[in-house]
Order: C-alpha cells, then structure tokens, then sequence
C-alpha cells in the first residue's frame, strides 16, 4: 500500500501534465532474435549496459523477452538452482524438474526467455505504467502499435522524466501560517496514515507533525505530504509527543 502511495506522490506531476509512453520510451530498441545464443544475448546486454531485451522474429513480431533474471540460473557458471531437499523432489511434478533443466542447460534464447510479457500502448499514462512496473516486479515493458514493436519503457526512463519533465516546486513561494497547515492537512485528507488537524502545526513556514508513534512507512508518508506543499520551509516531526498548546499556527 505504501509503495503505491509512493508512486502516486512521485509521478502526480507528470500525470497533471498528460505524459504518455510515447513521450519518454526509448525508440533506439537493442533486440534478440529466438535463435541467438544464450552467451551472444549475454554479452549483448553487457556491452549495451541493459539488463533485458525484447526477443522478436523475422517480422518484428514480439515473441517474449530475455532479462538477467533469465539468466541467472545456468549450469556452465555454477549458478543453478541448488539441489532440492529430497522431500521437495518427490513432490516436484516431472515438467517443473524437466523445465528446469531446460533453463540451466539450453544454448537458444528462445528456450530461455520470458513469454508472459506484459505490454503497453504509445497512449498509456505514466503513473499507469509505474504502477504497472509495481505490480509486476519487473524493469522494463515494451510498447506496441498495430501489434509490432516500438519502443521500450523502463523506469530509467520514468526517473529521466521525472528529472526533466516535472516542474519543481518552487521554495521560494511565501505563504501564511494558516494557509500553508490547511495546505497539508488538504494534502493528507482521506488517507488512513493522515493526521488530525491539531496535530500539524506551522511557524514560520516549517510544519511541525504532532501526534502519537507511527511506523515508519505511515511516519514518511505524512512528511512526504508535508514537504509537498508549496511554501513549506521545512519538517520537523515530533510523533510521540502531545503538541504544544503555545504553538498554534
């Protein structure tokens, strides 16, 4: 749930400007063929520093993708899964043992890859696609048009966007007390981790969170809302402690 929240907070800027796959995918796309070998398809991602590549056939049709994780498990490095407790082997279905053969021994990419391959479209907003990458625990996703490939996001380019793209918020707005803790407390309002509206209070533009001990994750959501609101000179968090009555913003 956190992780989410993160995402959300992270890429509220990119989504209020409209960016899409489109404006930030990588369109220069270092392919494999299923017919590479397995050792061609590492040196390539080595040479590229990339740490996956979309594998498609003679007609550019996507066929699957081949990444590090791929690759991890090969019987040549010494790497493969290590030997099953006995109990485990009784209980491994013959294909499970076969396929795992399959991946510590194969020398083509296309015994190895990946063929449940998540994609996107040019349309697809960015905090979708972060919240695609989340979900599904992988780095990059390709783009599709008319059902060929054209391009790649990863979240290198969603960190490049973010750098580039998004505006900052400006440190040098002045704003009242007053509006600044209404400001947060709008920032906070629906989520389970937000503060009561006694416990936020605001001199001099640095917020001070009052309130009783939170974990860390709740603890850096309710700052991240603080240091996002524009005018905001600072955090100051006190969680544990009663606010103090002479200090009212």
């Amino acid at each position: 749930m956190m992780e989410r929240q993160q995402f959300e907070t992270m890429f509220s800027s990119l989504k209020e400007m409209n960016v899409r796959a489109s404006d930030i995918m990588t369109t220069s796309i270092i392919t494999a063929s299923p017919d590479m070998s397995v050792r061609n398809a590492a040196g390539t991602m080595v040479f590229a520093g990339i740490s996956g590549m979309p594998v498609v056939d003679e007609s550019g049709k996507l066929l699957g993708i081949v990444t590090e994780g791929d690759l991890m498990h090969r019987a040549e490095l010494g790497t493969g899964v290590r030997q099953r407790a006995w109990w485990l082997e009784l209980v491994a279905s013959t294909s499970e043992l076969a396929s795992q053969y399959v991946r510590e021994h194969a020398r083509k990419v296309r015994d190895v890859m990946t063929t449940d391959v998540a994609t996107i479209t040019e349309s697809m907003p960015v905090a979708d696609i972060a919240d695609l990458l989340d979900r599904r625990k992988i780095k990059r996703v390709p783009v599709m048009r008319d059902g060929k490939l054209v391009g790649v996001v990863s979240r290198a380019n969603l960190i490049r966007a973010l750098v580039t793209m998004a505006p900052e918020v400006p440190a040098d707005i002045e704003s009242g007390d007053n509006a600044i803790r209404e400001d947060v407390l709008a920032a906070m309002a629906g989520q389970p981790w937000a503060l009561a509206r006694e416990n936020v209070i605001v001199e001099g533009g640095t917020v001070h969170l009052w309130g009783p001990v939170v974990g860390s994750d709740e603890g850096n959501a309710i700052r991240v809302a603080a240091e996002n609101v524009p005018g905001v000179k600072g955090v100051v968090p006190h969680f544990g402690l009663p606010p103090t009555p002479s200090s009212q913003g």
